[in-house]
């Protein structure tokens, strides 16, 4: 049988490499990247838009659609690829955004026919762009305003063959009244809505008097206004830092209203920052895992009548109180997180409110200059023609003898010019004037202009010059808008003081319950009848009970653990056991580390001052610390440092007054001291004092209240010194 032939391996040549520092790489490569993304995609300028938003209105302005009928977004997706190469699906979407049906803005830009699906909800879809119709709103001419007349400057489209404005020279405060949000690379912006007739009298306010505080500012623009209403949770000092850093939260909760005959709860509003299905996703979690029972269903209600989101509830639940636990543990209530970053001059900058409103002052008195600067050349245009008309006035039929008698009509103008002593303009002006007008009524008529042209003219070069007239003007302009256009505010305020809290104890069943914990770290729950049926407690073979105390349903619980540590939980956490039953492993249920145990524990209903933990170590030491150092102002689950970690510790008593207990060390010698002698310290990881003089070697192995029950001859230990020495004590056989 033939050998199979090997495959011929070819040698593989590498490729040249050429190296590159990465910083050459960086600068070269990835730098245009995020230039463009930060400037020509996902940051808004001080007209309030992105280029992608900028693009599509223009071209629906060019269309004609702010003044004619509707068209299919079809239509405009096509046309705006002439400024926008993006795709039709990226254009369309930008679109929907801004329409009236979309309801994101609480001035739509655009004007729609069709289903645009809604903000509020993420799984509403919107139609295909050849099933829906659009034209601009009518405020949308506000924006528009002077780009006629060279307010702004236009540049060259992506292949040279159109142009685009850079900005749109808007007449209002644009970037304030639409929300916007674009997330770029290494940087962010997030820009809230706020209320137009506000935003006016507030610009208004800074036009007049440059001096403005935020304070004053405050006054007039109170805080944001979202198109989808709820209430605003308003704290004036967490306003003014928003207006004057641009960076915060704004803490938002939904409105709502109680079917005391169908006995539901109609959710209305929602925060703009979530969705009706991560609160329906939310509320139906909690009712599968028990954590809701006071609701019995959650229906999507909305209709052609707007918003609408039912809570079903159980007989006798009050729905003020829990709407208070649905703010607290559902996106309900949410926040708005504030980043006021905008392009200013091609470079971003973040802002507050104050800096936002002097920047757009300066566009828009630019813009405005500019508009005025083409009206006076017009008029001065005019004017030289009309002075050019008035000449020939004195000598109508020299004028038409000059026409007639002249051979060829490229000298028709050069003689005129001749005749009249006009220049080039002014006598074509002349010769293009239709014979049935060279009359001396006509003539007449139109010089009649020249006084108040020149007027006009005088006016707008005295405007163009003062800067208190460019403002007034804006002024008179921003009040017309703030007629014609201004809505009530969508988003109520409420008072951070006024609000009420979730409990916790308000929605957890109370009653009077023993607590049991054992040395091997096994803890009960036991109800008072259950606790009478049988006191005999359900052991580990060798374990025994460490502690029993009296407490409520509804008590916290503070472990104590051997790691420098204590752990918070509610009795409410545990479920109700028999006597007879171990109990819950209080390491695994409140997730210990490893090889870390429980001391003691002890149920609290405050942090009251004059109560104490009372720590006895083994090298003989003790100390007192006040209970309320351990006081949070979150619901933390774990305290660490919670004493010191000098000496391993024999046990933790609560003081809530004085009491006296016996210490024991290893060689049977004990001290029977008040817990009145151990100083109280300031601070949590206090060594203590030394409460019983140790020999070397020795250290405490146990420390009890309860000495009757476990030691004899423990009377004669009574100590009233401190540190002092012990006296010998015997361990009761049974103990």
């Amino acid at each position: 049988m033939a050998k199979a032939k090997k495959p011929i391996q070819k040698e593989i040549v590498p490729a040249e490499v050429t190296l590159q520092p990465i910083t050459e790489t960086i600068e070269k490569n990835y730098m245009p990247y995020v230039m463009s993304v930060i400037v020509s995609r996902a940051i808004p300028e001080i007209d309030g838009l992105k280029p992608s938003h900028r693009k599509l209105l223009y071209t629906m302005y060019k269309m004609g659609l702010l003044t004619g009928h509707r068209t299919k977004s079809t239509n405009v997706v096509g046309q705006t690829m002439k400024l926008n190469p993006h795709g039709d699906m990226a254009i369309y979407e930008t679109m929907v955004r801004l329409t009236r049906g979309y309801e994101a803005l609480l001035h739509p830009l655009i004007d729609s026919k069709g289903s645009f699906g809604k903000v509020y909800s993420r799984d509403m879809a919107f139609a295909a762009s050849r099933y829906t119709e659009v034209k601009l709103d009518a405020i949308a001419a506000e924006l528009f305003r002077g780009i006629d007349k060279d307010a702004v400057d236009f540049v060259d489209n992506y292949d040279n063959t159109m142009k685009e404005p850079l900005l749109l020279p808007t007449a209002f405060p644009n970037v304030l009244v639409s929300p916007n949000m674009g997330i770029a690379v290494g940087m962010a912006s997030q820009i809230c809505s706020f209320n137009l007739g506000e935003v006016c009298d507030g610009t208004i306010a800074i036009l007049k008097n440059e001096k403005t505080t935020t304070d004053e500012l405050l006054d007039i623009i109170k805080a944001p206004d979202f198109s989808g209403g709820a209430h605003l949770i308003y704290n004036r000092d967490r306003m003014r830092e928003i207006y004057e850093t641009g960076r915060g939260n704004i803490p938002l909760r939904a409105r709502y209203v109680y079917d005391k005959e169908a006995n539901c709860i109609d959710v209305v509003e929602i925060p703009y920052s979530t969705s009706i299905e991560l609160i329906m996703k939310k509320l139906t979690d909690m009712i599968k895992s028990g954590a809701l029972k006071e609701v019995t269903d959650v229906r999507d209600e909305i209709d052609l009548h707007g918003f609408k989101l039912t809570l079903d509830l159980r007989r006798g639940v009050d729905p003020d109180k829990l709407m208070t636990k649905l703010y607290k543990k559902t996106p309900l209530q949410d926040s708005f997180s504030c980043n006021f970053n905008i392009l200013i001059d091609g470079s971003p900058r973040q802002m507050g409110l104050r800096e936002i409103i002097d920047e757009w002052i300066r566009f828009r008195m630019n813009c405005v200059k500019r508009e005025l600067i083409f009206d006076l050349a017009k008029k001065k245009e005019k004017l030289h023609l009309l002075l050019g008309l008035g000449k020939i006035l004195l000598d109508i039929d020299k004028a038409i003898k000059i026409v007639r008698e002249t051979e060829k009509e490229s000298m028709v103008v050069p003689n005129l010019m001749e005749g009249f002593r006009i220049d080039e303009v002014q006598a074509e002006y002349i010769a293009e004037i239709k014979l049935r007008f060279l009359n001396r009524e006509y003539i007449i008529n139109r010089l009649k202009e020249i006084d108040s042209l020149k007027k006009e003219i005088d006016n707008l070069e005295k405007t163009i010059e003062s800067e208190r007239k460019l403002k007034n003007l804006i002024v008179k302009q921003l009040e017309e808008i703030k007629k014609k256009y201004a809505i009530p505010r969508k988003t109520k305020l409420i008072f951070e003081n006024t609000v009420e809290e979730y409990d916790e104890k308000d929605f957890v069943e109370n009653y009077g319950v023993k607590l049991v914990l054992t040395k091997e770290g096994y803890f009960k729950k036991i109800t008072l009848q259950s606790f009478r049926m049988s006191e005999e407690q359900g052991l580990k073979p060798g374990d025994e009970v460490a502690q029993i105390e009296d407490a409520e349903n509804i008590s916290e619980l503070l472990f104590v653990s051997d790691k420098q540590k204590i752990y918070r939980a509610k009795a409410s956490d545990f479920e109700n056991k028999k006597s007879s039953a171990l109990g819950d492993f209080v390491p695994a249920k409140l997730g210990f580390d490893d090889g870390e145990s429980v001391v003691a524990f002890k149920p609290i209903s405050s942090y009251a001052e004059n109560h104490h933990f009372v720590y006895i170590f083994e090298n003989g030491k003790g100390v007192r610390v006040p209970l309320s150092l351990y006081e949070t102002k979150s619901a933390r689950k774990k305290l660490t440092g919670a004493y010191s970690d000098a000496s391993p510790l024999v046990m933790a008593f609560y003081e809530s007054e004085p009491f006296d207990m016996l210490l024991v060390n290893d060689a049977g010698k004990a001290i029977y001291i008040s817990s009145s002698l151990i100083p109280e310290k300031a601070t949590r990881t206090a060594a203590g004092m030394n409460l019983f003089t140790l020999k070397a070697g020795q250290k405490l192995v146990d420390a009890t209240r309860t000495p009757e029950e476990h030691y004899t001859g423990f009377e004669k230990c009574h100590k009233l010194k401190l540190p002092a020495t012990g006296n010998s004590v015997t361990k009761k056989s049974n103990a």
